[in-house]
This record gives structure tokens, C-alpha cells and sequence, in this order.
């Protein structure tokens, strides 16, 4: 068999039903759209959340709280997620973002004390919690405001 000679098998592919094509067509005149109403116009469709002419349940319910447009999203990664680098290396946002500890577009990553480290880190990071850096810190460490 040659790429040529390749058919559909019998029935597999049906045509598109031509509506507004005449009278003898029985698709004819109206098209099965009806007699005149919204979705007997061109472009008559109903939005979603169209209710029929009812109050929609969106405009219903109250609204409440505010959306700040200017918030800054923060990852947080605790120490005890740092034990899986080496001692002595440089854990920045790429070294974070390389081993799977953020994921996704984040405005900052800030490091929080949660858990204990072993061994001395070189941090840099432009949000580190006080008791995050004490900790760093005692290992032998040490922390670095990163912009």
C-alpha cells in the first residue's frame, strides 16, 4: 500500500450540513432557525450567565472585599528545605528555582525559619526572616540581601 492509495474508510468522513441553500434543500428559507426572535439573528447567541431576562446570579449576590491590583505574590521556603544543598553554596533565586523548591512566577521568595540546617549556606535573598538569618547564621553560614 502507497500513501496514494489511502482512503477513509466508507462513511468516516460526512459532510457539513449546507443550510439557507433553497426550498428543495429542506434547509431553506428560515435555515432551522425558527421565526425571528434573538437566535434567529446573525450573531444571536446568549452570553455566558444569560439567564433568560432573570437578574443573574453574578449581579444577585452582594460583593464584598477589595483586590489589591499592586499585591506582590511571595513564595515562602522554610530552612529545613535548604538541607539538600551542599554546604557551602550559593543559594539564590536560580538555585531555588533549579532544584524544584519554586515553582511558577513569583514577585519575591522569602525564607522563613521553620526547621534546622546543619551545615554553613551562602544565602541571597532580598526577604529573610530574622530568626531565619539567626539560624543561618550559627551553622556558619551567611545571608546577603539580594535585589
Amino acid at each position: 500500500m502507497k500513501l496514494h492509495e489511502l482512503k477513509p474508510a466508507t462513511n468516516a468522513r460526512k459532510g457539513v450540513k449546507r443550510v439557507g441553500r433553497g426550498v428543495a434543500s429542506g434547509w431553506g428559507k428560515t435555515a432551522g432557525r425558527g421565526n425571528k426572535g434573538h437566535k434567529a439573528r446573525s450573531g444571536g447567541q446568549t452570553h455566558p450567565g444569560f439567564e433568560g431576562g432573570q437578574m443573574p446570579l453574578q449581579r444577585r449576590l452582594p460583593k464584598r472585599g477589595f483586590a489589591n491590583l499592586f499585591r506582590k505574590r511571595i513564595a515562602a521556603i522554610n530552612i529545613r528545605d535548604l538541607a539538600r544543598f551542599k554546604s557551602g553554596s550559593v543559594v539564590d533565586r536560580a538555585a531555588l528555582i533549579k532544584a524544584g523548591l519554586v515553582k511558577g512566577d513569583w514577585d519575591g521568595i522569602k525564607l522563613l525559619a521553620q526547621g534546622e540546617i546543619g551545615h554553613p549556606l551562602h544565602v541571597k535573598l532580598a526577604l529573610v526572616s530574622a530568626s531565619a538569618k539567626t539560624k543561618i547564621e550559627a551553622a556558619g553560614g551567611k545571608v546577603e540581601a539580594a535585589s
